[in-house]
């Protein structure tokens, strides 16, 4: 699928977006443990985080504060690192809680995986086997 004008820059065609109470500090857990970049805040009148957005590597993720339509509700992601240990232990550092520790997998990447302080999975992983490998 070709990506048009109908696309921001610098977006992808699909965008994790993250309703979470204390929106800020899944932004600061986003900073610290995949090293993102906070790119955009919005907040109303009272403080209220709206939108913002966070880039991780090449991908960018919207996070607001949940409230009324737009409950809380924990989601799953599989990111690509260049270290999953470093990694690992950064967001152990930022509070999340461990799933797995890392080991190499049988499909060709060193994984782990750890649940953020807001009920996010979060699986990291680093590609370790060339192309066609396991199943890539």
């Amino acid at each position: 699928m070709e990506i048009g004008n109908f696309t921001p820059k610098g977006y992808q065609s699909v965008t994790p977006y993250f309703h979470v109470r204390d929106a800020g500090k899944l932004i600061d857990f986003l900073a610290h443990t995949f090293q993102g970049e906070p790119l955009h805040r919005h907040s109303d009148d009272n403080g209220f985080l709206i939108h913002s957005e966070v880039r991780i590597g090449d991908t960018i993720v919207e996070v607001s504060e949940a409230k009324g339509e737009y409950p809380a509700r924990p989601n799953t992601l599989h990111v690509f690192v260049k270290d999953t240990d470093a990694c690992y232990r950064r967001a152990l550092d930022a509070g999340a809680k461990s799933l797995y520790e890392p080991a190499d997998m049988p499909y060709g990447e060193r994984s782990a995986g750890v649940e953020d302080p807001f009920g996010n999975y979060w699986y990291i992983a680093t590609f370790t086997k060339g192309s066609g490998s396991g199943y890539y």
